[in-house]
């Protein structure tokens, strides 16, 4: 061990002179010439409280508008390039210079193609997302197969796109309409890191899913005759744990295809949850909660908020 001497100090004969009026006086100058020259030095600009945040604080209008902040291109996949799923497109932001974004994917119902939810594509993607529209290997496949065509396509999307490099593969979600959405709810299940689901007027034979922990918004129409909210939306929601994040919005008056038209509703309360759970960006929140009032534009609402 290494030891070490200190050496003794000798006392001055002479005591030392207790502290004195003036001698105080340049101790206190001192003190406030120090504080005034480190209050004249600029802070250091504090780090972003979320990483995640992409574009600019929200608003009403922002959320609302038929386009967002972002310019967006957008390039097909042929079914051929691919496997797992049908093939689709990619609607993604050109800017590259706030790293990467959440992706998201989207799977149309029955008998129907991408071009039945195209239009949420350019919109979404403007928001700040990578999102892709799929078709699905047949227009005949049923919800349990459309969520593993879900996996694939997010699977694709961020290994072996040629936007790979702009999809953080650890902000995922899902949404899909009718069989669609009963495929969301297939694909949250089996994968529950998923970070978002959103159900449009959803249809699946089982109507339980207690499983579920991905926060899970899901929008139904209130005179659907396909998918019944009877028997379809409302209990998927209500099977739903409580602990999960959820919510229920139902469209009044709305048929089963209301999700097959841009729409303002669906996509405002599209926007916000994927703003919320994908970018964990909590400047979102009082567009998720409260919920909005039953009224002129919802006939049923139900949430867990606040979250």
């Amino acid at each position: 061990m290494r030891t070490s001497t200190v050496p003794s100090r000798t006392p001055s004969a002479r005591p030392a002179p207790g502290p004195s009026a003036g001698a105080r006086r340049p101790a206190g100058l001192l003190a406030l010439v120090v504080g005034l020259l480190l209050a004249l030095v600029p802070a250091a600009p504090a780090a972003a409280a979320n990483p995640y945040e992409r574009g600019p604080a929200p608003t009403e209008s922002s959320i609302t508008a038929a386009r967002g902040a972002f310019a967006v291109s957008q390039t097909s996949v042929s079914r051929l390039g691919v496997s797992g799923f049908g093939g689709g497109t990619v609607y993604y932001p050109t800017d590259t210079s706030q790293g990467t974004f959440g992706g998201v994917v989207i799977s149309p119902g029955y008998t129907a193609r991408q071009s039945s939810i195209a239009w949420l594509g350019p919109r979404l993607a403007s928001q700040g997302f990578v999102v892709m529209t799929i078709d699905t290997l047949s227009v005949y496949d049923q919800p349990a197969s459309r969520g593993r065509q879900l996996a694939a396509a997010l699977d694709w999307l961020t290994t072996r796109s040629s936007v790979r490099d702009r999809v953080d593969a650890g902000r995922l979600a899902v949404m899909g309409h009718s069989m669609g959405g009963g495929g969301t709810l297939e694909a949250v299940v089996d994968d529950p890191s998923l970070q978002a689901a959103i159900p449009l007027t959803p249809w699946n034979t089982d109507k339980t899913w207690p499983e579920v922990t991905t926060p899970t918004l899901i929008i139904g129409a209130e005179d659907d005759s396909v998918a019944s909210v009877t028997t379809h939306a409302r209990p998927f929601y209500t099977s739903i744990p409580s602990s999960t994040p959820k919510q229920y919005l139902e469209l009044n008056g709305a048929s089963h295809f209301a999700p097959n038209v841009s729409s303002t509703p669906i996509a405002r309360s599209s926007i916000a949850w994927l703003k919320r759970f994908v970018d964990d960006d909590t400047r979102y929140d009082p567009f998720v909660c409260p919920a909005p009032a039953v009224g002129t534009t919802w006939s049923d609402v139900r949430s867990t908020c606040p979250f």
